[in-house]
């Protein structure tokens, strides 16, 4: 982490880490942290526009944590304090939308998948859905795995899913 901070300070001015307020367990709002992966001047902390393949915005180091996910690292900070867990759906940004249409709008059990502590990693994730969300379907899939995981969980389930990660982190194109 000492590395990681570093490289995005000689790159570029700004605060290390960025902060967004994420919606968690029973709707109720954190402050997730991330190693900062943008330009400062252009980081986005409602999430108005979703990072997207090749984001101008997004600075060279930016790109190596995204695509190897360490700029999630900081999360574990928000594991600690108790507003999210290892394993769990991925909180959304409160301003996030698909088509134009906010989340909560588009899905109508959306709300659903605040039953349990958000994850830095989840079931839909090591499914292949890391990205953005450009469209209702990838939304609803997301979702789907959302519901799915809370309605399975188990010991078990969480291990896999830490395992599936590792192997979804060296393997996939998503994450931009």
């Amino acid at each position: 982490m000492i590395l990681v901070t570093l490289a995005i300070m000689l790159e570029s001015r700004g605060p290390v880490l960025f902060h967004q307020r994420r919606k968690g367990f029973n709707g109720g709002v954190f402050t997730l942290l991330k190693f900062r992966s943008m330009y400062h001047r252009h980081t986005d902390p409602h999430a108005a526009r979703q990072t997207c393949r090749d984001d101008a915005r997004v600075t060279w180091v930016g790109r190596l944590l995204r695509r190897w996910s360490i700029d999630e690292l900081p999360q574990l900070f928000n594991v600690l304090e108790g507003s999210m867990s290892i394993v769990g759906p991925r909180p959304h940004a409160l301003s996030t939308s698909a088509e134009g249409r906010k989340l909560e709008n588009v899905v109508d059990y959306y709300a659903s998948r605040h039953r349990v502590k958000p994850g830095i990693t989840g079931w839909a994730q090591v499914k292949g859905l890391r990205g953005e969300i450009n469209s209702v379907k990838k939304l609803q899939t997301r979702v789907d795995y959302d519901i799915s995981y809370i309605e399975t969980w188990s010991f078990w389930l969480d291990i896999k899913i830490i395992a599936l990660t590792f192997r979804e982190i060296f393997l996939t194109r998503n994450a931009y």
